[in-house]
């Protein structure tokens, strides 16, 4: 019987695997998509954004909400639900026809994929006990690194082989394939409730708020960059988003059933991770944007080159990841997601080293490889970290919220990075003499000035603006497992 359940548990993880890595490799593989999807439904810039907007928006508003339906109606049936959602957007996204049906089934795509992220890293933490708990978060760590290291390659191959359509349809299958298996090996859960618990409706509805503002805001200044922070079309969205949280706090701390129990916050070691995982989230996970736009646009790769190269990253993450998760049950949780954000600093600074004009793979495939290693040592044990540091009660919501920080984390360091960037890239123009090219930014300048006597100026003010987005991804990791090593503590 113990071997039945045993590998019961087992089979549940597998399904919990294939569900996120199907939400996260729809994260990247978009972004290979989005030329012939601009080509072939005639969509404007503006549309196109959307595309992946629409799903990191929902994504984001929906995270605490499905943690928390997960306590109060059951974890394993929220699950199932949002990967059902996930996989009739996906559906809906390879049918559309128009750029409006396409955004509306990437918003509910992305409701989805928020109930998958928030409730697999809580089923995981209820369904294994303490010696393989790490195990299990090893190899559910590994499965994200894969996922977001091999959406390039998937959907370039798909796309060449196929359509765009196809990024959407593969989909299908993978989802009947995990709503089979979830429902059949992963068992149901609860958080800890009392028949006559009401629910925070009002909670529900403030938080949600509360982050569509802060996310729209970030939205909105990716998009228009030449709005200044404190322009109203910025500034108004993270005014009302503080408001709002003032507000939620307000009430939260005023019922006795709250949606989230303020008390977490008490938790010195649950803040440790919180911001443990916003500074990966803003550090390593939003620099690969730029990584990427570094790669295609500049060292000239194609998408499915530039995948087949990130793999020496994603590698590591599925190779050490296990091990990361052994080893966390061995040794203190802090003080390996703090030498793994350190160590993805060191890789980061591997690559700086080497950004020139002539830089090849080679050059930098060291600094991957150390990138990938220090993913994959952090995100087990942050994972193991989040349990940990609260009560057993509060693991669902827990969950959520750290899921929250990594995702803000993303979205604010894409915004910032972006801005370092441009005014990076900017700078090295004016001393190139080469400004005629700003307005294009760096994305568009790469190819208006291929192939012309200006490229070397151009790439150069790149470089310029790109070694500032390493520096600042190096400081913020760093930061990251510094504040981790001090303030997380293991359970005993």
């Amino acid at each position: 019987m113990a071997k039945t359940n045993r590998n019961r548990r087992w089979l549940a993880l597998a399904a919990l695997c294939i569900a996120v890595f199907m939400s996260l490799l729809d994260s990247t593989i978009v972004n290979v998509a989005l030329p012939t999807i601009q080509s072939e439904l005639k969509v404007t810039y503006a549309d196109l954004q959307w595309v992946i907007n629409a799903y990191t928006l929902s994504f984001a508003m929906c995270l605490l909400l499905a943690a928390k339906f997960g306590d109060l109606f059951g974890r394993k049936k929220v699950f199932l639900i949002s990967l059902a959602i996930f996989t009739l957007g996906s559906l809906f996204s390879s049918l559309s026809m128009t750029a409006l049906q396409l955004n509306l089934s990437r918003l509910f795509q992305g409701v989805g994929g928020a109930g998958m992220m928030a409730l697999s890293m809580t089923i995981v933490a209820e369904t294994f006990e303490e010696k393989e708990r790490g195990i299990a978060f090893g190899v559910w760590s590994s499965v994200v690194g894969v996922a977001t290291a091999l959406g390039p390659v998937i959907g370039g191959l798909l796309i060449k082989g196929f359509s765009w359509r196809s990024i959407f349809f593969i989909n299908l299958p993978i989802g009947i394939i995990a709503l089979i298996m979830g429902s059949r090996y992963v068992d149901e859960t609860f958080g800890e409730r009392d028949r006559d618990e009401k629910i925070d409706w009002l909670g529900m509805i403030i938080s949600t708020a509360m982050i569509f503002c802060l996310v729209w805001g970030l939205v909105q200044k990716e998009a228009h960059s030449e709005f200044g922070w404190l322009d109203y079309r910025i500034s108004s969205f993270f005014v009302a988003g503080l408001v709002l949280m003032f507000l939620f706090v307000v009430i939260e701390k005023r019922l006795a059933q709250p949606m989230i129990d303020l008390d977490i916050f008490k938790s010195l070691p649950f803040i440790g991770t919180a911001v443990a995982s916003f500074c990966l989230g803003a550090g390593l996970y939003a620099f690969f944007t730029y990584m990427t736009i570094w790669m295609q646009n500049y060292l000239r790769y194609s998408a499915e080159e530039t995948g087949l190269q990130q793999l020496a990253i994603g590698m590591m993450s599925l190779l050490i990841g296990p091990i990361a998760g052994i080893l966390s049950n061995r040794f203190a949780k802090r003080w390996l997601i703090g030498a793994g954000l350190i160590l993805i600093g060191v890789g980061l600074f591997e690559v700086v080293s080497v950004v020139s004009l002539t830089v090849t793979y080679l050059n930098y495939l060291a600094g991957f490889v150390i990138i990938g290693i220090g993913n994959a040592v952090v995100n087990p044990p942050l994972s193991g970290a989040a349990v940990d540091s609260v009560e057993r009660r509060f693991v669902g919501i827990a969950s959520g919220v750290v899921n929250v920080f990594r995702q803000l984390g993303s979205l604010f360091g894409v915004v910032v990075l972006g801005l370092v960037l441009g005014g990076g890239f900017r700078d090295g123009l004016a001393d190139a003499g080469l400004m005629r090219f700003a307005e294009l930014g760096p994305v568009g300048a790469a190819g208006a000035a291929f192939g012309s006597s200006d490229w070397i100026g151009v790439f150069s003010a790149f470089d310029a603006g790109f070694v500032d987005v390493l520096v600042v991804s190096i400081f913020v990791v760093v930061f990251g497992g510094l504040v981790g090593m001090l303030f997380i503590r293991d359970r005993r």
